[in-house]
């Protein structure tokens, strides 16, 4: 079985690559690249734009020494234009309606498990796998579920929330059973000297760390406008643009010279893009950041979906413990109403993933968020 390994220049994609030689497959690295800094205007913000080798590139010649130490060839496949149209053009779309996207979820379905794997089978592989920590299993009914990875603490199911059975079934995890000490013991003992000990990446996927405010300001133009302490409160400072900050927010506010403020008493609570006003409120109010219940839309469900309501555990960030809820379909939306406690900081364009023990079941992107029967996401 020959099968295409998303080489990225980092520790975990390299060991993946090894664990599959090991197990008797015919493995081909691929590289991707999916961010152009020139072509795409990223000037403010770049922390690299002086740096001799950009940061890609770099991972590239990682991916290089890798595949050489391996054994194996590397294959190098360019999507800026998909990155660019279906993920990056999505995240600035959310963040221009006030909301806090996941471009990372978007960068699986469309790129990692859509382009890149028509390119494997372009190349006559007959899969591809990827160095993220994650199971896959296969069910009773025949279908390919995610499971969440040996090592919880860099478990990535919450990201693959976006992709469907098809892509599971087309993807290897050589990761799901060890964890992120074991990596790198691996790959220490092969020798893999330019990742073995490189630090995970960060920030956004395939872009980088950035600095985000100037980083989005090439492409949303900063408008200010004024802070509001509650809904009709007075002004007490100046914002940057509304779209720059997230909710729950407290630091970074502009509003330190506020009575309370050095007490970190201040939070960001709604987001009002229309009239351009930032809603800010203190530690006693936190409430405000609590709801009881969401609906989740662009659904991506593995299996078939329950008749009536089921109980689940849902993680509306990474690495969020998973949070209590009854789960039900209104048609192609889900409600989720929490069933231990109110939940802060559900934030709308963010995802909620659902769970049944170690099974992931599917995801969607957060829209109404409730407190009650109030509504607090508009």
């Amino acid at each position: 079985m020959k099968v295409m390994v998303g080489l990225s220049g980092g520790v975990d994609s390299a060991v993946a690559a090894y664990l599959l030689i090991k197990q008797g497959y015919e493995v081909v690295g691929g590289f991707m690249r999916n961010w152009d800094a020139t072509a795409n205007n990223d000037f403010l913000g770049n922390p690299t734009l002086n740096d001799p080798q950009c940061p890609q590139e770099k991972d590239y010649w990682d991916a290089v020494e890798v595949a050489k130490k391996l054994g194996i060839p590397l294959l190098r496949a360019d999507f800026v234009a998909e990155y660019w149209d279906n993920v990056f053009t999505y995240f600035l779309n959310e963040y221009k309606k006030g909301r806090t996207p996941n471009p990372d979820v978007f960068c699986n379905k469309y790129i990692k498990f859509d382009s890149f794997w028509k390119f494997a089978k372009s190349q006559g592989c007959d899969a591809i796998a990827m160095g993220h920590y994650a199971k896959r299993v296969k069910g009773e009914d025949g279908l390919y579920y995610l499971e969440k990875a040996h090592d919880k603490s860099k478990d990535q199911s919450y990201f693959l929330s976006q992709i469907n059975e098809e892509q599971i079934a087309s993807c290897l995890f050589p990761l799901a059973d060890i964890d992120k000490v074991e990596v790198r013991r691996i790959a220490h003992e092969l020798g893999l000297n330019t990742v073995m000990d490189k630090k995970d990446s960060t920030g956004i996927c395939f872009i980088g760390e950035r600095n985000f405010k100037q980083f989005l300001s090439n492409y949303l133009p900063s408008k200010d406008g004024d802070v509001v302490l509650g809904e009709n409160g007075p002004v007490i400072g100046k914002h940057v643009g509304v779209l720059y900050y997230t909710i729950g927010q407290h630091r970074g506010l502009g509003i330190g010279g506020v009575k309370g403020a050095d007490e970190g008493a201040y939070f960001v609570y709604r987001k009002d893009v229309k009239n351009n006003i930032l809603h800010v409120a203190q530690e006693k109010e936190r409430y405000l950041l609590q709801s009881t219940s969401c609906y989740l839309d662009g659904v991506n469900w593995i299996g078939p979906k329950p008749t009536g309501p089921i109980e689940v555990g849902v993680k509306f960030r990474y690495r969020q413990p998973d949070q209590k809820a009854t789960l039900t379909f209104e048609g192609d939306r889900i409600k989720l109403e929490y069933s231990a406690h109110p939940v802060e900081a559900v934030t709308s364009g963010q995802i909620g993933v659902a769970y049944v023990g170690e099974r992931m079941l599917g995801g969607g992107i957060i829209g109404e968020i409730y407190r009650g029967d109030t509504r607090i996401d508009q």
